[in-house]
Parts: C-alpha cells; structure tokens; sequence
C-alpha cells in the first residue's frame, strides 16, 4: 500500500474532490440561470461531469488500496486505470451535450443578464476547483495515484475553461455579438475533449502493463550493472506499472560454483537497494548459473530490445 507522507489518505483527497465539486456545480449552476449564457451552462454541465468522476474516485480508490488477497495478489492498484478512463468517457459525453446545447444558441442568439452577479459566483466556483486542484495534485505526488492526478488536471482544466467562458461572455456583452457565447461554449467542449482523450490514452497504457518510466529504469539498472564487477550478470529485465505500485522481474547469472546461500546473499541485497531508492517498486528476481547456455537463451519474455 501507498504511505503518506501527510498522513492524509487518498479517501481524504478523493472526498475532498467530491464535496468541492457538489459546491461548484450549485455555483456554475446558479450563474448559468441568473445569466442566461449557454457558455456558463456548458461550464455547468461539466461541472457534473466533476462530481460523477469524484464520486467515481472516491469509490475506486476505496478498493485501489486495499492490501493484496488471496484473488489479488498483487494488489488492487490497476482499478485506478479503470476510474480515469471512465472520467475520460465522460469528459466526452459533457462536451457533445455541450455542442448539443450551443448550436441552437448560436443560430438563434439569446440576451445576457445579470452578468456582474453571474460572473463573479462563476469566478468563486474556479477559485474553489484551482484550490482543489492543487491539493489533489501534492496528493497524487504522495500516493502515486493516477486517479488523484486525472482529477486534479480536469479541475485545472475547469478552471482555464471558466476563465475562458467569463471573457467570452463579457466580450459577448461588449460587444454586442451574442453568438460569442455560443462560440465560447464550442470552443470549451472541443478544449475538454482533449483532456478525455489523454486521460483515456493514458488509462490504455495502464492497463496494458506498460512499462515503468525510463528514469525508473536507468535507476535499476544502475544497480544491476554492479554485478559486472562481480564476475555475475543480468538480463530479461522487465517492468510494468500497476496504479501506485512498480513491479520488476529480472534473471541474474551468478557463477554455478556459487552457494545458495550466497546468491540468495546477493539478491537479497540487490533488492534492497532497489527498495531504498524506489520504495514503490516490488522486486522479483530468478538465479541463473552463468556458464549454462540455457541461461542465456530464454525466449519466453525477451523483448525485442534485448534479443
């Protein structure tokens, strides 16, 4: 399981997440009436796409960290992958009911009103969501938590959205050009369909075992390519991401004249440095006698890169 360092836990964030984005969806909303603007309703609706992917959070990560069972042994941690690629999908449902709700508008433009109100509880609600944000983003940092951190950019990107759909409006008022508003609300689902569409990417990836980052990596191998100096060796080196959690499988080739006692003695120490620099990081490790030719030609999990 994830330490944290606050002692907060990822329920903490993910309920944080959630009673924010009931308080900003009533605000959006409340603006979007007094105004009239299809912009600041189209704020409104992905406003409930928020609180759908918070509550959707906060259930998923009640199961993401449990400890490992005796069906899961390896742990919960993937079911992060299938929160945020869910907040992707509904990251896409918001902005076609977006577009859906802003063409009529814009062949048919309405008249503003109340803006100095409207505007200033639409400001309050993307304070609340930037404040959210930030909080979930030092959370997803602690936890290693690919659901804290989709959310936390989401809000991020609710509150450049507001921004947005508050300028337009305004311009639209200045102006007199009303079917800015309209055009706003467009521009604001085609900017959002690009955050479902990333947040799915990386959900994808996730869930197809990718491997862990190339900085991660080096920092392994970095430890491995001591044992060059030992007269040993390593190969089928292997990584894969599960949510907040690393696993890495690896054979090393020790001398056959070798004890077991001593080869134990050498991993045991090599997965305990591997622990102390990325603690997130679980270490399998399978001993091979380096003179056996078949140690050398397993092809079951080579990859291409080390063929």
């Amino acid at each position: 399981m994830a330490v944290a360092v606050s002692g907060r836990s990822p329920r903490f964030y993910a309920g944080l997440s959630v009673a924010t984005a009931i308080a900003t969806l009533a605000l959006k909303s409340w603006a979007a009436w007094l105004t009239g603007s299809v912009g600041l309703f189209s704020d409104a609706l992905e406003g409930l796409v928020n609180l759908f992917a918070a509550i959707l959070a906060f259930v998923v990560l009640s199961y993401a960290h449990d400890d490992p069972d005796s069906e899961h042994n390896f742990g919960h941690e993937k079911a992060e992958y299938f929160s945020s690629g869910t907040e992707g999908a509904l990251i896409f449902m918001a902005a076609g009911a977006i577009i859906w709700t802003a063409i009529p508008r814009l062949l048919a433009p309405q008249p503003l009103e109340q803006l100095g109100l409207g505007l200033a509880v639409a400001a309050i609600a993307a304070a609340a969501n930037g404040a959210c944000a930030w909080a979930m983003l030092r959370g997803s940092r602690e936890h290693r938590s690919i659901t804290l951190e989709a959310d936390a950019h989401h809000l991020l990107t609710d509150v450049w959205t507001t921004g947005g759909v508050i300028a337009g409006v305004l311009l639209a008022a200045a102006t007199g050009w009303l079917r800015l508003d309209a055009v706003i609300a467009i521009a604001v689902a085609i900017h959002i369909l690009w955050t479902g569409a990333s947040l799915m990417r990386r959900s994808f990836h996730g869930l197809m075992d990718q491997a862990i980052p190339e900085a991660e990596r080096s920092q392994i191998t970095g430890i491995l390519d001591i044992l060059k100096a030992r007269g040993c060796d390593y190969h089928e080196l292997r990584t894969r991401a599960a949510g907040a959690r690393s696993f890495v499988d690896v054979h090393i080739l020790v001398p056959g004249s070798m004890s077991v006692q001593d080869g134990h003695n050498l991993v045991e120490g090599l997965e305990k440095e591997v622990r102390l620099r990325l603690p997130h990081v679980e270490m399998l490790t399978h001993l091979e006698p380096i003179e056996d030719p078949r140690s050398w030609t397993d092809e079951t999990h080579r990859t291409a890169e080390d063929r």
